[in-house]
């Protein structure tokens, strides 16, 4: 193994700066969070609504597709 040199000392002034640019990019991605929680939950609001709309749009199209079935089978039974 290679001898390592020691390691340089960092002055106060740059790791305060790190420090300072590490809490402000947190702060800054619970805000970030925060704010597009807010917009999904609303999309989601609306979604949710138009799903109840679809789901019985889909429910009558398949009543009709299964009648429809059960005319064509009973059109070749006889």
């Amino acid at each position: 193994m290679s001898a390592l040199p020691a390691p340089v000392r960092v002055s106060p002034l740059i790791k305060f700066g790190r420090w300072s640019f590490l809490g402000l990019g947190v702060l800054y991605g619970a805000f970030h969070q925060n704010r597009l929680s807010k917009k999904e939950a609303a999309i989601r609001e609306v979604e949710a609504k138009l799903k109840v709309e679809r789901d019985a749009k889909l429910a009558i199209e398949k009543k009709a597709a299964a009648e429809k079935e059960m005319a064509e089978l009973e059109a070749l039974a006889r």
